[in-house]
């Protein structure tokens, strides 16, 4: 059997242009957004710790490697979160400049790759905890992070999103991660020092 190339193809009805889109069609970014956060607290309760697994040569400790992988991961989202910002014309002074969605693509990506490291030791490695209140915020809103995070990519691909929607989304996805840098890389710092 050949297929014509140059054949006409079947045109598919459009949706009608008028009028919002269903609400129901946010529900599944919401659901895989609840299947994420769920499934990593999860398997990070019901999995057994195994202690360690990873460490960078030239750090003193697996602490330490994740806490340098989280500032940085967060200092990538500050810069996302400024240029957002910017874009959205909420920043004083300054404009939307042509560079800015780039940039501000590209910082979220990097704060993506250096925050999953982080979160693959932290569950595996230690697991979903609740000894204290710091380590419950952290395990709690690390999880609600990458599920936040899910929420986000998805809700990227749909048209007609109200305005405010994105920001939104896209502000408590910086502000989980904002805490579980606090709870983490800070408390880090703050405890035993500026180590590397």
């Amino acid at each position: 059997m050949s297929v014509d190339p140059n054949a006409v193809t079947q045109d598919f009805p459009s949706p009608p242009a008028h009028g919002r889109p269903h609400p129901a069609r946010y529900l599944i970014p919401v659901f895989a957004a609840g299947l994420v956060a769920v499934g990593l607290g999860v398997y990070g309760k019901t999995h057994d710790p195994a202690g360690t697994s990873f460490n960078l040569a030239g750090f003193s400790s697996t602490g330490a490697v994740k806490s340098w992988l989280g500032t940085g991961a967060f200092a990538f989202a500050v810069v996302q979160l400024l240029t957002a910002l910017a874009m959205y014309g909420r920043l004083p002074g300054v404009g939307a400049k042509p560079w800015m969605a780039k940039t501000h693509r590209w910082s979220g990506r990097i704060a993506f790759l250096l925050a999953v490291p982080v979160a693959v030791h932290c569950l595996y490695a230690l697991g979903y905890q609740t000894f204290d209140t710091r380590v419950m915020w952290h395990s709690l809103l690390g999880c609600f992070f990458f599920g936040a995070f899910t929420a986000k990519m998805l809700l990227l691909r749909h048209e007609r999103l109200p305005g405010w929607l994105l920001p939104l989304v896209g502000g408590v996805v910086f502000a989980g991660l904002a805490v579980v840098w606090v709870t983490s890389a800070l408390w880090f710092f703050r405890t035993f020092g500026v180590t590397t």
